[in-house]
């Protein structure tokens, strides 16, 4: 099921579903759409909690928001155990993959890496269609705003539009976007990654909370255009 935080429409089933929501209780949620966000919510749907996924947008959960790789020297060892753990990466990169790659094939194999260079479009929508498939799983479109907290526990989480959705626990996976920032040149501005807003809201209450935040660096090359490479000289990699 898919709960949209901005929604017009006042059909008797719209509101059944805004009701349900609100006054519902989920054992687990879960803030944040990306890599680590899907699985947890996944994960967490499986053992049989009833579990809420909040993100801005549907469409972008499972975006790989740079290197479209799954695995490698260094996190093919952990794709291999979310995958022993039944998780979705690995399942994701099989139907989305376009290269598969063994590195370091010369070496032993303790150090050896599976590598899959994956389609950006085909593994966001296997992503998608694992979260939509997950049985106890509910995605909320919306920003987390508040985690409301009470004697020392986690009571409920506000989103940006009002909302509260009563929980027993939390899970925060909201990556790149606790007071974002994206430095192009000399030019600073805040957002979650390209074209979405940060986690302004979150961000304070987790200071309000006590909790310390730093800051990460992750640095993005230029992109090639590939209209403008002369494909003629080169060989397809195998």
């Amino acid at each position: 099921m898919i709960h949209r935080e901005h929604e017009n429409d006042d059909s008797r089933e719209t509101k059944q579903v805004l009701d349900m929501i609100m006054t519902g209780f989920y054992d687990v949620i879960v803030i944040g759409g990306g890599h680590a966000g899907t699985e947890a919510a996944a994960a967490s749907a499986r053992t049989g909690a009833k579990t809420a996924l909040v993100t801005h947008h549907f469409d972008t959960i499972g975006v790989m928001s740079c290197n479209p790789a799954i695995g490698g020297l260094g996190k093919g060892q952990l794709v291999r155990e979310i995958d022993a753990l039944d998780g979705l990466m690995g399942k994701a990169a099989d139907q989305a993959g376009i290269q598969f790659r063994l590195l370091n094939r010369r070496k032993g194999p303790a150090v050896r890496g599976p590598r899959t260079q994956a389609d950006r479009k085909l593994y966001r929508l296997a992503i998608q269609s694992f979260i939509k498939e997950q049985s106890n799983l509910t995605v909320v479109e919306g920003g987390a705003a508040d985690i409301i907290v009470e004697n020392g526990l986690v009571k409920a989480v506000q989103l940006m539009d009002g909302t509260i959705i009563n929980c027993a626990s939390v899970v925060l996976t909201s990556g790149t976007f606790l007071n974002g920032l994206i430095h192009i040149g000399d030019k600073t501005i805040p957002a979650g990654r390209m074209g979405e807003k940060p986690a302004l809201g979150l961000s304070e209450r987790l200071i309000g909370l006590g909790f310390g935040l730093g800051r990460l660096k992750t640095g993005t090359p230029c992109r090639i255009d590939g209209k403008t490479i002369d494909w003629a000289n080169h060989s397809a990699a195998n």
